[in-house]
């Protein structure tokens, strides 16, 4: 049992709240409203594999946020691109884009068995509507190798939301669940992830308080506002922090960066993962389990789980678990014509990093 629990919650712990193909055209939008997109089609043939060619358009040299970087929008062609019909398809926009949408990337290959779990961290309320997953993590399996790659994207990246439009890649869930979510991985980071694991704000101060705090190595200090608190500093070094603390230093963003706040909940990741290899977990397994089951939302059920036990017991050699990012060397920081700032992916770079992420051939 123990290594279930284990297994269970570092899964928890990982959710933290928060090119064109040859022969292809980039996609557009009609200029004609009557003309509906909604029964077009995009598409990359089944056996497509990535092809690296960066997103478009790309300036001569890249400037990244928090500098602020206006390329101007592709000019929409007047109608929709038809594509082969023995292509494997994915809707067409519902939605006109403010900038072209490109084509599918392709399946990256992967090794035989290997399964990915897309882990979110969602900002929903009791008492608002809708969410938003500004934490988005994909879990890499090998059980064939006995290693865990995790990988983070940062919720500002602008991608085509397969039936919707190009939107940020954190509206995906919220939009259309785990379908859109895992298309939308499928067609622009050439993955589509096998099951997600999905929790809140109030879940994570939960589960990190029911393990008594976790302690986080803090690469950079942090100083920002916080409710409550006024302006709250952690330093450089080992923090002892409780739920509600350490969801500020994952969410905290008014004097950081997008990509500053991946590398924290990757600090938190290896806190929590720390902090249960602690626990006597034998003694404890009825109660966290119950935990794990009432503060997440998940496809993941316990058959699936206990399939990957063998890799869970060899994730306690660290090593075997290896970190990957989108960063700033893989978008360009663009201003929308509403005046909204995003990342572009950089395709050729967002698709090296999968490549290694995925265990690539």
């Amino acid at each position: 049992m123990r290594p279930v629990i284990r297994f269970l919650f570092t899964l928890l712990a990982l959710v933290l709240p928060a090119c064109t193909l040859p022969g292809y055209a980039l996609i557009s939008v009609p200029a004609d409203p009557g003309n509906s997109p909604q029964n077009q089609l995009v598409g990359a043939p089944r056996d497509a594999t990535a092809t690296a060619t960066p997103f478009q358009p790309l300036p001569p040299t890249p400037t990244y946020l928090p500098t602020q970087t206006t390329i101007p929008p592709t000019e929409v062609p007047p109608t929709l691109t038809p594509f082969p019909e023995e292509i494997r398809n994915f809707p067409g926009p519902s939605e006109p884009p403010d900038i072209a949408i490109p084509p599918p990337v392709g399946q990256l290959p992967q090794p035989p068995g290997q399964v990915n779990i897309l882990l979110l961290g969602s900002d929903e309320r009791p008492e608002v509507g809708g969410f938003r997953t500004d934490t988005i993590l994909l879990l890499t399996i090998n059980p064939e190798a006995g290693t865990a790659n995790l990988t983070s994207f940062p919720r500002d990246l602008y991608v085509y939301i397969p039936g919707w439009t190009m939107q940020r890649i954190n509206t995906a869930h919220a939009h259309g669940g785990f379908e859109t979510t895992s298309m939308t991985f499928e067609y622009n980071l050439g993955v589509r992830p096998n099951y997600y694991v999905m929790i809140n704000f109030a879940s994570f101060i939960s589960v990190i308080d029911s393990l008594g705090g976790i302690d986080v190595d803090v690469a950079v200090g942090l100083g920002d506002h916080r409710d409550d608190f006024g302006y709250y500093y952690v330093p450089q070094g080992v923090t002892h922090m409780d739920g509600a603390t350490a969801l500020w230093y994952v969410r905290s963003r008014y004097t950081s960066s997008d990509f500053d706040r991946t590398r924290r909940q990757q600090e938190v990741i290896q806190g929590v993962f720390d902090r249960l290899l602690q626990l006597d977990s034998v003694t404890r397994a009825p109660e966290l389990y119950k935990i794990y089951r009432e503060n997440v939302t998940t496809d993941l059920e316990f058959k699936d789980l206990a399939a990957l036990l063998p890799v869970a017991a060899r994730l306690t050699d660290t090593s075997r678990l290896h970190q990957y990012f989108i960063g700033p060397a893989e978008v360009t920081g663009w201003i929308t014509p509403t005046g909204a700032q995003v990342l572009l992916p950089n395709r050729e770079a967002v698709l090296g990093v999968m490549r290694q992420a995925l265990n690539s051939p």
